[in-house]
């Protein structure tokens, strides 16, 4: 930001018509994130239209006024936290930085760009300049945290079909020695017929609708 504005008056002082510029977002010192223009708008940021349509550009408050530009903590912080949520919104499987001009627009080798790149500006200044690669290390690591704990959640899908495989396994399974004589009386008295393939399917799970039919035909 070139100054340490909060995040409400660094919006107040773009929705002037006479600023002439924008950004997605901004954080303020304290943290705190202001929304200016949707992600789904390019803003007026790094004087170069073609990357302000690709971009998600991002305003970071100076605790200090002057070279290096350096920011707070807390703002670092609530960088970090953003970019995560960025990359995962829009798909973006991790952030590339080699700190090259020449590889613009070449997403897949590098999807950061900094305003110095095109224009004679300073921003983001050298502080958080130095920064980039520690950023994309800090992001990339939290996304593959994350898609790691969302991997090891089972879906419902899965533990359907992992139940459907156990109760198959449960199907096949023979019965014990010790009900025999109490099988044979079931299967003689037609109480016990089995599915259509024959199978009895002792060591299977009853269900509510199996039970009925079975006192049924017990009564009958």
């Amino acid at each position: 930001m070139a100054g340490n504005m909060s995040a409400e008056s660094c919006g107040n002082w773009m929705k002037k018509a006479s600023t002439r510029a924008s950004s997605n977002y901004g954080i303020d010192s304290n943290g705190r994130i202001g929304l200016y223009v949707e992600e789904k708008n390019g803003s007026w940021c790094t004087s170069s239209r073609s990357n302000d349509m690709r971009a998600i550009t991002i305003e970071v408050a100076n605790t200090v006024a002057q070279h290096p530009w350096p920011i707070s903590d807390k703002a670092y912080k609530s960088l970090i936290l953003l970019l995560v949520d960025i990359c995962k919104r829009n798909n973006i499987k991790q952030l590339l930085w080699q700190g090259d001009k020449n590889l613009i627009g070449q997403v897949d080798k590098q999807n950061m760009t900094v305003h110095r790149w095109f224009a004679n500006k300073a921003c983001p200044g050298d502080y958080l300049y130095n920064l980039h690669s520690q950023i994309a290390a800090e992001v990339n690591a939290q996304l593959l945290q994350n898609n790691n704990e969302e991997e090891e959640e089972m879906t419902q899908e899965q533990f359907n079909q992992m139940m459907n495989v156990w109760l198959e396994e449960q199907a096949k399974l023979e019965p014990s020695d010790w009900s025999a004589a109490d099988r044979q009386w079931a299967e003689s008295k037609g109480i016990i017929k089995g599915d259509e393939q024959g199978r009895r399917m002792y060591k299977k799970l009853i269900t509510r609708e199996e039970v009925i039919a079975l006192l049924h035909r017990i009564a009958k």
